[in-house]
């Protein structure tokens, strides 16, 4: 896993421009703390950082194949898990390898196959190549968005990185953010190729973008098709864990330590599991799990979370017999406000789930120190139809996004109740959300001859999840592991796995009554009953109210600042009867907003971000 960063300019001569693409580079240094390389030429300058994991002294970057016609170079991050077959069916066309890196069979790929190469690859990946036969750069993304990649079209050429960072880090590039911007950052929308930052685009999931002389052209090698399911209900439990058997398996791939970020649910329990499985006599699966000072004690059920944690994960653990170490965290480290700083900075927004940010960010670090490696059940719910509103009529039939007809109404709608009433009034979310989702549901395939209404609505919520609201997990997940140097794999997000399952009817992946149910007769023979029995339970959340009082202090202490850009946004009065209220009545719409307006004002001072609301729409 790495980080890259580049600049190409066809008017320009980028060997002049070291320093800038230096500067663009280390802002990439948490992707990889392990090496560093640079690459220029009269129109390309290419930037890597990386994180070593698979032939730690072959995998240098940038990495060059010098022709007679023009230097191919490459700049990847991510992992190709079907690296070896690659290699092999090269090997067999006469191509020859100086290392045992995947790197090296993605470069010697493309001088094979060249656009048909992201095709060939099983695995998640952003990766840029720059083709000096052509002078042509191509930029490149998994099929899920499992690794980030954003560009700026500049008026001669192309700016692009890892993160937006990078890219921010060029003197030619505004720090703006538009009325856009803030609506898709409030809204919780996640449109596809949208990225906040005025000019600024992310490089849709299972997308080439292609850059020459005469411009920018982008081409989807790959989305969600529907196709008709014709395997019987036993065939699919079959074929569903014959494929997670493969899965895991590729991605136990690794020459640095690994574990399994391990929660109690199915998800994560299966993933543990089934590596426990591939890996019994050869070496023993470690796993790790986040836990809160006196949580399991004091727990208190609520809609989203009827059971702690702790308990089924050491079922877990006693079961398949990892090597477990529970993380426990207090509220004062959770309310940190460096930790709040260094989650909003890697992630460029101040767009986080509060504590859940914090806590994952500390998890990450505390792991970090025994693993580079850590696979994760990050996905399922969206792949297997596991969350609470899949299944709540309500929620499923509100004509808008599951999630947010859900969640919005005790979550704030992502913490914009605190929000300034003329800005709400003019960002118009409600009205934003709604083109949104009309623009989503246009994009639905649909399976000629499907008849059921239910059967149809359910391919929609699908297909709603998989494109919109994954992302927003995914995108978490990369950039608060990364900024720790950390590498979260996703086993659920195999391509193979997400085109079987949705195409699966829905009567089928309900057939016991309940949530993933094929995904529980699947690895139904690895895992303790009480996992097998449990109700979903989202990633957990500190309950302790002195996270809440620490919240309402640092509110109290920005607000009698009162020199936050940030505060221009909010609503001043809702914030201090919020503050005033007593810490133990605070709400979940609340303490977002709460989160919200503390990540705004880090954002604010590390961002310094230009706000033009008299464009974007």
């Amino acid at each position: 896993m790495c980080g890259i960063s580049g600049w190409v300019s066809y008017r320009r001569d980028l060997r002049q421009e070291r320093s800038t693409v230096e500067a663009m580079n280390v802002t990439m240094a948490c992707r990889g703390p392990d090496a560093h390389g640079l690459w220029l030429d009269r129109h390309a300058a290419l930037g890597h950082r990386r994180l070593a994991i698979i032939d730690l002294p072959g995998g240098v970057q940038p990495m060059t194949e010098r022709t007679p016609d023009g230097d191919v170079v490459l700049l990847y991050s991510g992992e190709a898990y079907n690296y070896r077959e690659l290699r092999d069916e090269l090997r067999r066309t006469g191509r020859r390898f100086r290392t045992d890196s995947d790197t090296e069979v993605v470069l010697r790929g493309y001088l094979e196959w060249e656009a048909d190469l992201p095709e060939r690859l099983n695995g998640m990946f952003a990766f840029a190549i720059w083709d000096g036969r052509t002078e042509r750069l191509h930029l490149m993304r998994d099929r899920m968005g499992i690794k980030p990649l954003y560009y700026f079209p500049t008026d001669d050429g192309v700016l692009f990185g890892s993160e937006p960072k990078a890219i921010l880090a060029n003197p030619m590039v505004p720090h703006e953010v538009d009325l856009e911007g803030l609506r898709e950052l409030f809204s919780m929308a996640k449109t596809p190729g949208h990225a906040i930052w005025r000019g600024m685009r992310e490089v849709e999931p299972g997308t080439l973008v292609t850059v020459d002389r005469s411009g920018l052209r982008t081409h989807p090698y790959w989305q969600l098709r529907s196709v008709a399911h014709t395997d019987s209900r036993d065939d699919t439990v079959a074929r569903v864990r014959e494929l997670l058997d493969d899965i895991v398996r590729r991605q136990l791939v690794s020459d640095v330590p690994r574990c399994i970020l391990l929660s109690g649910g199915l998800d994560s329990s299966a993933v543990t599991a089934l590596a426990a499985e591939q890996l019994r006599g050869k070496e023993t699966v470690r796993s790790f799990a986040v836990d809160f000072v006196g949580q399991s004690e004091n727990f208190v059920p609520d809609d989203l979370r009827a059971t702690p944690d702790t308990p089924y994960v050491h079922d877990v653990a006693r079961h398949v017999g990892t090597d477990h170490q529970d993380i426990v965290l207090a509220p004062e480290g959770l309310a940190d406000p460096s930790v709040r700083a260094a989650a909003v900075r890697s992630r460029d927004l101040p767009l986080g789930l509060g504590d859940m940010d914090q806590s994952l960010l500390l998890l990450f670090r505390a792991i970090r120190e025994h693993s580079t490696v850590a696979l994760s059940g990050e996905s399922a719910d969206e792949v297997f139809g596991g969350y609470a509103w899949f299944h709540d009529p309500a929620a499923r039939d509100a004509g808008t996004f599951p999630w947010l007809a859900a969640l919005g109404r005790e979550h704030g709608r992502g913490g914009s109740s605190v929000l300034e009433p003329g800005l709400r009034e003019r960002l118009d979310l409600e009205g934003y959300v709604a083109q949104r989702y009309e623009e989503a549901m246009a994009q639905v395939p649909r399976l000629d001859g499907e008849r059921d209404p239910l059967e149809r609505r359910m391919r929609e919520v699908c297909y709603l999840h998989l494109t919109r609201f994954v992302r927003v997990l995914l995108d978490r997940k990369d950039r608060l592991s990364m900024a720790t140097g950390l590498e979260v794999r996703v086993p659920f997000c195999d391509h193979r796995l997400v085109e079987y399952v949705f195409n699966t009817p829905w009567s089928m992946k309900t057939f016991d009554g309940r949530e993933k149910s094929l995904l529980r007769a699947a690895t139904a023979d690895l895992l303790p009953r009480s996992v097998l029995e449990r109700v979903k339970s989202p990633y957990p959340s500190t309950q302790d109210p002195a996270y809440a009082v620490e919240l309402q202090t640092q509110v109290r202490d920005v607000l009698s600042a009162g020199n936050s850009p940030a505060l221009d946004l909010l609503d001043r009065g809702r914030l201090q009867e919020i503050i005033a209220t007593e810490p133990g009545q605070v709400g979940t719409a609340d303490r977002t907003g709460l989160e919200r307006t503390l990540d705004l004002a880090v954002w604010f001072e590390l961002e310094r971000p230009t706000l033009t609301l008299g464009t974007g729409g």
